[in-house]
């Protein structure tokens, strides 16, 4: 029972620590700030999974987010007037909008949460290695053509962009290496 709570504990902890980080992305003035608050709200949900023993699906939050914010920097860096992104700035845009959307979506999901019949709680779940399995064979029966063409897609994109960024081979295209 003290695992449970436990488990419990650090879920509770994460969720609120993802819910406080992701009201900071919009309560910053600054990019880098926001761009910060995101990834911790973001790895604050990978510890979610973590601590629900949903391994792979935690790393792979973490690892993406890391490497989105890591992205994310270089170009604004490279790109931004204000490289350091720590200048003020506003944020936010239509406010009453936003806040008339995040309530009713939040009515809407608190909706569906309380008077949907979620069916009866499993007593005990699989092991880690079990739901790993089953997610690969679930995601690579039926969505193997959408992973294959997004992967695809990707390397097409990567390769273009180191082409595009290779600054002798536009100037001089016949140039013999």
């Amino acid at each position: 029972m003290a695992v449970i709570t436990l488990q419990t504990f650090f879920i509770a902890g994460f969720g609120l620590a993802a819910i406080g980080f992701g009201v900071a992305v919009f309560r910053t003035s600054s990019m880098m700030r926001s761009a910060l608050a995101l990834l911790f709200s973001q790895t604050a949900l990978g510890a979610m999974f973590l601590a629900m023993q949903v391994e792979f699906l935690g790393v792979l939050q973490i690892m993406m987010m890391a490497t989105e914010m890591s992205i994310m920097a270089i170009f604004m860096v490279m790109f931004m007037m204000d490289p350091g992104g720590l200048g003020a700035m506003e944020m936010t845009h239509q406010k009453r909008l936003s806040i008339l959307a995040g309530v009713v979506g939040t009515l809407f999901i608190a909706g569906i949460a309380l008077f949907t019949s979620w069916g009866a709680v499993i007593a005990t779940a699989p092991p880690a290695a079990q739901q790993t399995h089953d997610l690969g064979i679930e995601l690579l029966g039926r969505s193997m053509l959408i992973f294959e063409t997004a992967g695809v897609t990707i390397l097409t994109a990567m390769i273009a962009a180191t082409a595009i960024a290779l600054p002798s081979l536009q100037r001089n295209p016949h140039h013999e290496p």
